[in-house]
């Protein structure tokens, strides 16, 4: 089972290590923090960069829910486990199934390309391809889409890296080329 811990935003990898360091590999099968390739212009140049894809989350995977639970007293700078007061609530199937498109194995959610298509945005491959009811917002010049994703059984808005290649009428003809 995929469990989540609140911790503040910042703190993600000091208490990624800290969850290995402290709980036994017996309960804690693996320790992670979803990533998302964006774009950054500095230097008179784009570079892709990380980015954290929930700020404020780790991802725990284990099976002992009980054991997981009381090694986890022992993380300092835990915020607390998403779950429903006293109760301790594992992440629903689809949305382990949603990391694990997006992230693969590696949890790391590569860039998107697409294009628009008189007002609509479609997503020609990457992670996003097939998921463009998601994209609430698409900000060309900084080449982010802004997802409402349901997760955490919420909805949570994230952002994730989308190069726009080119504006394009129904017809197919291309409006406007992005460079």
């Amino acid at each position: 089972m995929w469990y989540v811990i609140q911790v503040r935003t910042g703190m993600e990898e000091e208490i990624r290590q800290q969850c290995e360091r402290v709980i036994e590999k017996e309960i804690l099968e693996h320790c992670f923090i979803p990533y998302c390739e964006q774009m950054k212009r500095y230097q008179g140049e784009w570079h892709k960069e990380r980015k954290i894809l929930f700020p404020g989350y780790v991802f725990l995977v284990s099976e002992d829910e009980e054991q997981l639970y009381h090694c986890l007293k022992k993380v300092i700078g835990l915020t607390k486990l998403i779950g429903t007061g006293k109760e301790v609530v594992p992440l629903a199937e689809d949305e382990v199934d949603l990391l694990m498109e997006f992230g693969k194995e590696e949890q790391i959610v590569a860039m998107s390309e697409g294009i628009i298509e008189d007002d609509r945005v479609v997503v020609t491959s990457g992670p996003l391809k097939g998921h463009e009811g998601m994209i609430r917002k698409v900000d060309r010049h900084k080449r982010r889409a802004y997802l409402e994703v349901e997760m955490f059984g919420r909805k949570v808005e994230t952002q994730v890296g989308l190069e726009i290649v080119a504006k394009v009428t129904t017809q197919g003809k291309i409006k406007e080329k992005i460079q």
